[in-house]
């Protein structure tokens, strides 16, 4: 077994890097995720491949980026060829579990923004033929309201129980098990049933739904179920304990819900703006939603909003944390936890106040594409902390190796084992990609598309047929207050690390398959 630990991989979704005790939050106390951290090694410069779901996630599965493996943005699926980190342990005799949040499909029949592709009915439409036949509704919210049993292995897991949206009014496996063991549950959710409040934000929303039969709570049981069948067999296993929290819409259930005063929140030190910004960025920073409006997408708030959004979203993360605490405390009854590595991580950030703004969008900065990361091996001794850069995809393949287990060609991932071991970094220089899905007038008929480098001293970010850009001193403006673009003292500086990108950009084209012959 030592040979072959088990791995439980704890996500949350839309968490950023510095929401966690150990990372240094003024206010939130996260003391069971802390302690994961001070077992292993906490990345300070860990950063997602897309600041978006469904991208990013796919990206966490295949150890590739989304440019190669076509999750370019929400609304995509992730193909069912796709090969995956998980795919590798199943075949070699791992269990694996996916307890939550998954999103490697469409939750929902949303119309896009964009025009809608017919390749699901017509497999001719694409440039990729897609085999008739094949469908992509297994996460579908209302594929699961009828019945519908999900197909395994997903995407590698043998086990699968996905939990679609967000907040109280979650989908998939857990609005099943509401019907089945709640029923008339839905007069306990959404903004209709709320129970009394005086937050101004509309997006806060103190759900009627009881704490043990939240989202949170229930992936929780699930997740202790899953190790109690498997943590004390011989064979290892993989666990995904995936959490929809703490993403909007705000609806920390029960004792949650005012566990945080808004007027203790410590406000960023962004909030009144940054110089040099681009247009696009000012854009955003004028996009103030009509009073009232339900919130979804980057938008400019006031103080008073982002007070009570902090103060919420602490409550969702400390739910998130005492869940963990539980799956932990499992780990250890079963005797398991001596031959686990334990991970934490997000799958994107959220701006939270940084630049007046909130939620996420065609904005690198860092509040969206830097998340937590946190990795505990009780086998091997790590550096506590670790600045070296790290991304998603690395995850995965960090995975295998410490496994023992051949991934497969094609995987873009680094191991980062030495990287525990001495926190020097596995790589010089990172790349975030972004595909925005939402058409910006400013932008051309097309959504922003960005590319992002970054290196231990700086964060340079390119915009599709724009002059403009962004670049930050990471050492000296951690907080990214002065875009130094069009700086005249940095210019040597820009244009060396356009060069770094384009070498950057041409490592990432794929390198599978592998040819056949010679020609």
């Amino acid at each position: 077994m030592a040979d072959r630990p088990s791995f439980v991989l704890f996500m949350t979704d839309q968490q950023r890097a510095d929401w966690l005790g150990c990372a240094g939050h003024p206010v939130l106390r996260t003391p069971h995720l802390d302690a994961l951290a001070g077992e292993g090694t906490r990345f300070t410069s860990a950063f997602v491949a897309h600041p978006i779901c469904m991208p990013n996630r796919a990206s966490l599965l295949t150890c590739r980026m989304p440019s190669v493996h076509g999750v370019r943005h929400n609304g995509l699926s992730l193909p069912l060829d796709s090969n995956t980190f998980v795919d590798c342990l199943r075949r070699a005799g791992y269990t694996t579990g996916l307890i939550g949040k998954g999103h490697h499909q469409p939750f929902t029949d949303m119309s896009p923004r964009l025009p809608r592709g017919t390749w699901d009915t017509d497999p001719y439409a694409e440039a990729r033929i897609v085999s008739e036949g094949i469908s992509y509704r297994e996460e579908h919210a209302d594929a699961w309201e009828a019945g519908h049993q999900i197909t395994t292995p997903y995407y590698g897991f043998s086990h699968a129980e996905p939990v679609s949206r967000h907040a109280d009014g979650s989908g998939g496996s857990h609005a099943r098990w509401l019907r089945e063991n709640m029923p008339g549950f839905e007069r306990y959710i959404g903004e209709e049933n709320q129970l009394p409040h005086d937050f101004v934000r509309p997006d806060a929303i103190r759900t009627a739904l009881p704490e043990e039969l939240y989202s949170t709570a229930w992936i929780r049981d699930r997740a202790i179920d899953f190790i109690a069948a498997h943590g004390d067999r011989d064979e290892p296993f993989f666990l995904m304990v995936s959490f929809p929290d703490p993403h909007h819409p705000f609806t920390p259930p029960g004792k949650y819900w005012d566990m945080y005063d808004p007027g203790d929140m410590v406000m960023p030190a962004s909030f009144e703006g940054m110089a040099g910004g681009t247009p696009l960025y000012e854009f955003f920073r004028a996009r103030r939603p009509e009073p009232g409006t339900f919130r979804g997408a980057l938008e400019a708030v006031d103080e008073l909003e982002t007070r009570e959004a902090m103060a919420l979203t602490a409550g969702m993360v400390a739910m998130v944390d005492d869940a963990v605490g539980a799956v932990r405390a499992t780990l250890d009854a079963s005797g398991a936890a001596d031959h686990t590595v334990q991970i934490f991580t997000s799958d994107h950030g959220d701006m939270m106040g940084d630049h007046g703004l909130m939620l996420k969008g065609p904005l690198n900065l860092d509040g969206v594409v830097r998340v937590p990361f946190l990795w505990a091996d009780p086998q091997r001794s790590s550096v506590p902390t670790s600045d070296a850069l790290v991304s998603t995809i690395d995850i995965g393949a960090s995975v295998l190796a410490r496994a023992g287990v051949d991934g497969y060609n094609g995987i873009q991932g680094l191991d980062l084992g030495p990287t525990l071991e001495s926190g020097a970094g596995p790589r010089t220089t990172l790349l975030v990609e972004h595909d925005a899905h939402v058409p910006i007038p400013l932008t051309g008929p097309w959504p922003p598309r960005i590319r992002t480098l970054v290196t231990s001293e700086w964060k340079m970010s390119v915009y599709l047929d724009q002059e403009w850009g962004e670049l930050f001193d990471r050492v000296d403006d951690p907080d990214e207050m002065t875009n130094l673009w069009d700086h005249p003292d940095v210019q040597s500086i820009r244009a060396e690390l356009t060069w770094v990108l384009s070498q950057e950009l041409m490592r990432t084209v794929d390198r599978s398959p592998l040819p056949l012959a010679m020609g």
